[in-house]
């Protein structure tokens, strides 16, 4: 019977499962989160996640016309409407809206440079994706990243 290898020790090609995982390495190097879609709801998903990824060490900027803040944390109408300075430190924007929403929220990231967007379980448009993907940028959807953190980081 096949032995499960733990993550950190070599697999085929000498690799570890951490240096072969885009995930793990995304989150490892991600430090500020723009979440789209964050509510000021404590009920909502997205509240929840974003709370998680905040207690593991990440900065959130909330992103949503609808609220002044969240998570003690600014919020702003969409990307482009961010200052300079908040827009430049993003490594990772996290979507939380339907995937109707999902095209112009990746023409922002994709004109900001922003090098990954992460579309929550339920979230998917493949040809958003793809736009996303020839800009260069890394792409994960209909996945939860408190879920993926979890399974990578405890």
């Amino acid at each position: 019977m096949a032995r499960l290898r733990r993550s950190g020790e070599p697999g085929p090609g000498g690799k570890t499962l951490k240096q072969s995982d885009p995930i793990y390495e995304l989150l490892s190097r991600a430090k500020t989160i723009a979440v789209v879609g964050l509510s000021g709801s404590p009920m909502r998903a997205s509240h929840g996640v974003s709370a998680y990824l905040q207690a593991a060490g990440y900065k959130i900027i909330p992103v949503n016309p609808r609220i002044a803040e969240a998570l003690g944390e600014k919020a702003y109408p969409s990307l482009l409407e961010m200052p300079l300075e908040v827009r430049e430190r993003i490594d990772l924007v996290d979507v939380f809206r339907r995937p109707e929403f999902v095209d112009e929220i990746v023409e922002q990231a994709i004109q900001l440079k922003i090098p990954a967007i992460w579309l929550q379980e339920g979230v998917i448009n493949e040809g958003a994706a793809e736009r996303a993907r020839k800009a260069g940028m890394l792409v994960v959807m209909d996945r939860c990243v408190l879920k993926e953190h979890r399974a990578r980081f405890g």
